[in-house]
């Protein structure tokens, strides 16, 4: 049971809905689409770069910025092109979600407005009391020590009070390390606990009725 939690730190993509969705797909075509006007290079030459990038910088942004020079509003720009209506609303994660005791963040490596329209799309808008995205971040991504400080400064979080749920366990890490209970939203059984503090679930709405 997750016990004096009073903060809920929820990633976005491929959290708050399944991959299967197929929105971060489209994410990365349209990444992919960039580099390839950015580079002139073919769609095999694409896929390493951005490979390289994330692996390198964290983030494929983070990596045109630090080694290019682009411009991140011109970069963002892209999310606007995305087909968001493959996203309904999610009864049982609402019901979850509304449920829960304290306050509920959304940290996030993408924009505000891609935000804004994932949660309207699932409507959970009502059930979040604030969005870090990556521009508040000033533009470092998880899973960066600046993002994570910037993200719990910006809230006043007490990380042995907060529960942070993300689909990449790189990015749970740090949080961890700094006292957080951490959940990684992957595949699997619906939920089991991995160690102390720290847990995996498949299914996010069943784990949180669980353990809440």
């Amino acid at each position: 049971m997750l016990v004096d939690i009073d903060t809920w730190v929820l990633d976005l993509d491929n959290t708050l809905y399944p991959p299967a969705i197929g929105l971060a797909d489209q994410m990365n075509v349209r990444i992919r689409a960039y580099l390839t006007k950015l580079f002139d290079a073919d769609e095999g030459e694409t896929r390493r770069l951005q490979a390289q990038l994330v692996a390198e910088h964290g983030t494929t942004l983070r990596g045109l910025m630090n080694n290019h020079g682009i411009d991140p509003h011109d970069y963002l720009a892209w999310e606007h092109t995305i087909d968001y209506s493959v996203l309904t609303p999610d009864p049982a994660l609402t019901s979850a979600l509304g449920g829960l005791p304290g306050v509920r963040y959304v940290y996030t490596n993408g924009s505000a407005y891609h935000a804004e329209q994932v949660l309207t799309r699932l409507g959970l808008t009502d059930h979040v009391d604030g969005v870090f995205d990556i521009l508040a971040g000033e533009l470092v991504p998880k899973p960066y020590a600046a993002s994570l400080d910037a993200f719990l400064t910006r809230f006043g979080i007490d990380p042995e009070r907060a529960a942070m749920f993300d689909d990449l366990e790189v990015n749970l890490t740090l949080p961890h390390e700094r006292g957080m209970t951490t959940v990684w939203v992957s595949g699997g059984t619906p939920y089991e606990q991995l160690a102390d503090r720290r847990w995996r679930a498949s299914d996010l709405p069943e784990f949180l009725r669980a353990n809440v």
